[in-house]
This record gives C-alpha cells, structure tokens and sequence, in this order.
C-alpha cells in the first residue's frame, strides 16, 4: 500500500507542476481515478481541461483517445463497424475509438442525443455491442467528457440518464494570478502544450498500479454509522423542498467508492464524515435538479448541497 501510496503522490505532484492552478481539480480527478467514475469537466476555453487529461494519460502510461464532438458525428464513428471485405468476402471489425484506456470526450454537448448515447453501454458496462456481438473495454476504460459553460446555442443537454453515469462534474475555472505567473515562466522556459512536448514527460505509474490502487480503495473500512450518515443524507435530497429531484441508488454506491478513494489519497484505511462532506458537490450537483421556482428564486445547486449536508447529523 505504502508503495501505491507514494507513485500516486508523485503523479499528482507532477499534474500539479505542469497544469498549474488547478490542484482542487487534480485532488477530485485522482479521486474518480482511483474509483473508475467517469468526470465531466466545464469550464470556459483554455483554462487546460484537455491538456489535464492529456498529461494524466501520459503519466500513467495509458492508451489515450480524443474525440472532437460536433453535430455530424454518428455511434459508429465512436463504436465502430463491421466492414464487408470483397476480397475475403466477410466482414472485418473496425474498432473506434471507443477502445482504449482513457477516453476524452470533447464538447460532449455538441453532437446529438443519438450519439450521446453510444456512451451510455461502454460507461456502465464496460462493454460495447456491435451487431449483437458484446465487446469487452479495458480494465481502466475512463470517461472524460468536456463542455464550454458559456456556450449553449447549437447544444444537446444531456439527459439526466446519462448525467447520472458520470462520477463527477467539475467546474475548471481560471486560475489565479500566481499561478498563471508561472504558467508564463513554464512558456519562457519553452514548455508548450503540445504533443511532442507531453511525450517528453516520464512516466510515474502503469496502468497496472492504477487497477491495483483501485483494488485497495476498494477495500477501505466503512463503519455502519458512516452508511446510515450516507444514506440519511441521501433520503435528504429526495425531501428537500427545493429539489424535483433527489439522489439515485447509483449516485449512492458511487457516493461510497469515491469517499473510500478521499479517505485513501488523504494517507486512511477507513472512510470520515468529512469524506463524505468533500465529495457531495462534485458528486450530487449534475443529478439534482431545481424546481422551477427555486430557480426563479435565484437557488443554486450547490447552495441546495450545502443546506442538506447542513440538516444532517454528523455521526461521532
């Protein structure tokens, strides 16, 4: 454990040093990481979400794929197709790009619901179905799905079927000016965020440590008050007067998973309150959805988050 401990210390070191200014964002990806929840990532353009996913991928030694969303783009052109061969005369199965470790799904927003859902199967299930045939994905298989927060002509929201499939929504804003400072002294000193130079960057893990770390969060100790704390907070979303609606079973158990990978990266064998507090708004405020006159009444999401852990008794 010490040793898994440790490289997963130092990869996010080395996130921290090459994206700068977003350690939070670091923390809670290394979170979904190391409890296999796919991320969404919003923010405004150029404040680095792509190249975070780009470096991670490098760090980890992962195979990496990115695919540039736009209205055009059709299921087999993530999925994939069989092919007629004329001069084998049988079909040839031609992989998308839906088969690698990491998967960086760009402006998920931009292309329709259609396509939107080719995801759906490969995020849950970790497996693909071309012409009634089932194909598995990678043990690693991560989701990172990206949108602009400014831009919503031209969009296809996504529905709460598929938002629920994803661990975490991460705000990615700017970053502040010290950190931007050295953002510019990292270009003076001919650092660019391009391919060959993230090549450049060694390796600090394998996938294999990553499967092995995962297995280790897994078996992070939870004590019965932590899940009746857990789910009391839960059933709390499901009541809150503000909310249409509440918490999913789903968001629950992944709820659980993402506190253990808290409690793990902070140096604990066993889950806190506290681990539960740190995940509740990356994790609940993209399946919670407002009533209309909270809304009006200019209530936030996260506002709602705060006022239901709030209204729960913490367990001693």
């Amino acid at each position: 454990m010490s040793d898994l401990y440790a490289t997963i210390a130092r990869l996010r070191q080395a996130l921290d040093k090459v994206v700068v200014g977003q350690g939070a964002i670091v923390q809670q990806l290394l979170v979904a990481l190391l409890s296999g929840g796919h991320v969404i990532l919003e923010g405004v353009p150029g404040t680095g979400k792509t190249l975070l996913v780009k470096v991670m991928a490098q760090l980890v030694q992962a195979d990496f794929r990115r695919i540039q969303l736009t209205p055009d783009i059709l299921p087999s052109d993530i999925l994939g197709t069989n092919i007629f061969d004329l001069n084998t005369r049988s079909f040839t199965l031609k992989k998308g790009p839906i088969f690698t470790q990491i998967l960086l799904a760009d402006e998920i927003n931009r292309t329709p619901p259609k396509t939107q859902a080719a995801l759906l199967e490969a995020m849950e299930e970790q497996q693909v179905t071309l012409d009634g045939e089932s194909l598995p994905l990678s043990e690693l298989f991560w989701v990172i799905a990206t949108q602009n927060s400014l831009e919503f002509e031209g969009t296809y929201p996504l529905p709460e079927a598929q938002l629920d499939r994803f661990l975490f929504k991460l705000f990615v804003s700017y970053p502040d000016a010290a950190a931007e400072k050295r953002m510019l002294l990292n270009s003076e000193a001919g650092f660019q965020a391009k391919r060959s130079d993230l090549e450049k960057l060694n390796a600090l893990a394998t996938v294999a440590q990553v499967v092995a770390a995962r297995k280790l969060v897994r078996a992070i100790s939870v004590q019965d008050s932590i899940l009746d704390y857990l789910l009391a907070v839960v059933q709390k979303t499901r009541q809150h007067p503000d909310l249409v609606l509440g918490a999913s079973p789903r968001s629950s158990v992944s709820w659980l998973q993402a506190s253990k990978a808290q409690a793990w990266l902070s140096g604990r064998d066993f889950v806190t309150p506290d681990d539960i507090k740190t995940i509740a708004p990356p994790l609940l405020r993209h399946r919670l959805i407002l009533r209309p006159e909270a809304q009006l009444d200019g209530v936030g999401v996260d506002a709602v988050i705060q006022s239901v852990l709030s209204q729960v008794p913490v367990p001693r």
